[in-house]
């Protein structure tokens, strides 16, 4: 099983947004010409948190595949699996992102960094094969959630031993240098990003040459949500190279669906109001998970009694991710951003607001995916 060229990750918290996340990709070809395979994906964690199981992800795909009348391919992706949850996944997925930061040492040689890692990757690799058949899904090897980017050399490295693992590994997703906050632009050194970008693909080009590897091998850039800022030089080096890219944008979608029940009407704005002020509440329990891919100034977040007095436009323009507009706040994102445990235990609530206000949710995430995402890429 061989996945394109270029392929989009398309994260849903709640599965209900399947069809709405399709017709972006369809759009996003007809306007740029660029087709991407759409690949819906959801970790373990997600489906713990919302109460949902792999095989609903699944459900949501094929739905939207139908509705639409797609005829392209499409993957479902057991997004940052690992062995003791990667079972679950297995007759529901055909995309497997096998995540072995945990075993990746900190200090050491290269060996000693990378090779327990890659080992692990191996064995999950084959435990899939064994049930699932090798040629009926394709593999992912993530390592970017960890604390330091790994070097160009270090890539090399790694790509390697993967290749002695006999992994058909089609994706990679290192850690690269600066950082990936959940829902907000990448923030660091731009050149430095553009340079490790360039050296990983050059790196990836030799590596399939001397070691075997899939010939489709390419990068995955999945640390956060949006990426704004680098888009565009991701966009000018993978056309310079003629390589592929796999994009993942977890939670967007999410936030999208948060923006469009704000505007929907004023129960949905009610609802979105909600949500933000329990979260403000719990914010610790909310964001400690994700305590390396966030940064909130507390000092930023609005009191309850400030966001009560919002109308629909104001919420939406705090929350929307447009560094040009002076009510976008990044630290009042991030923390909706990691509050969908809070939606889902307002399910009865929430899920009905979703079906009810479906056009004006979808346009949200239509545009969001587009215009805010591939449009920077190959603009």
């Amino acid at each position: 099983m061989t996945i394109g060229k270029y392929s989009f990750g398309i994260g849903d918290r709640f599965a209900h947004e399947g069809v709405n996340q399709l017709k972006a990709l369809i759009k996003a070809e007809e306007q740029f010409g660029v087709h991407f395979v759409p690949v819906w994906n959801k970790s373990n964690r997600e489906h713990q948190i919302v109460g949902t199981e792999p095989s609903e992800t699944r459900q949501e795909a094929d739905a939207a595949v139908k509705a639409l009348g797609y005829k392209d391919q499409y993957f479902v992706d057991a997004d940052h699996i690992n062995m003791n949850n990667v079972d679950k996944f297995i007759d529901s997925s055909d995309f497997f992102t096998i995540d072995v930061a945990d075993y990746i040492g900190k200090t050491g040689t290269m060996e000693e960094k990378f090779l327990p890692a890659i080992k692990e990757a191996g064995r999950i690799y084959r435990h899939i094969a064994e049930k699932k058949g090798a040629d009926n899904f394709v593999t992912e090897v993530s390592m970017d959630e960890v604390d330091y980017a790994q070097s160009p050399e270090e890539l090399r490295f790694i790509l390697k031993a993967i290749a002695e693992e006999k992994i058909p590994v089609q994706t990679i997703a290192p850690k690269f240098t600066g950082r990936f906050n959940k829902g907000v632009d990448y923030r660091g050194d731009l050149a430095q990003f553009e340079k490790e970008f360039e050296q990983d693909l050059l790196v990836i080009d030799e590596a399939v040459k001397e070691y075997g590897l899939p010939a489709n091998l390419k990068l995955s850039i999945h640390s956060g949500s949006d990426k704004f800022s680098i888009y565009p030089i991701m966009g000018r080096l993978i056309r310079k190279y003629d390589k592929g890219i796999h994009i993942k944008t977890a939670g967007t979608t999410w936030l999208e669906e948060n923006i469009g029940l704000a505007l929907a009407a004023p129960e949905g704005l009610a609802l979105a109001k909600k949500i933000y002020v329990n979260a403000l509440g719990r914010m610790d329990e909310l964001t400690v998970p994700y305590a390396t891919v966030i940064d909130v100034d507390v000092k930023a977040l609005p009191s309850p009694e400030e966001v009560e007095k919002w109308d629909a436009e104001t919420y939406a323009r705090t929350m929307r991710h447009n560094q040009e507009d002076p009510l976008y706040n990044p630290s009042f994102r991030q923390l909706i951003h990691v509050s969908y445990k809070i939606a889902a235990e307002l399910s009865d609530e929430y899920l009905p607001a979703l079906e009810k206000y479906t056009d004006v949710i979808g346009e949200q995430i239509t545009a969001n995916i587009g215009e805010r995402h591939i449009k920077r890429l190959f603009k």
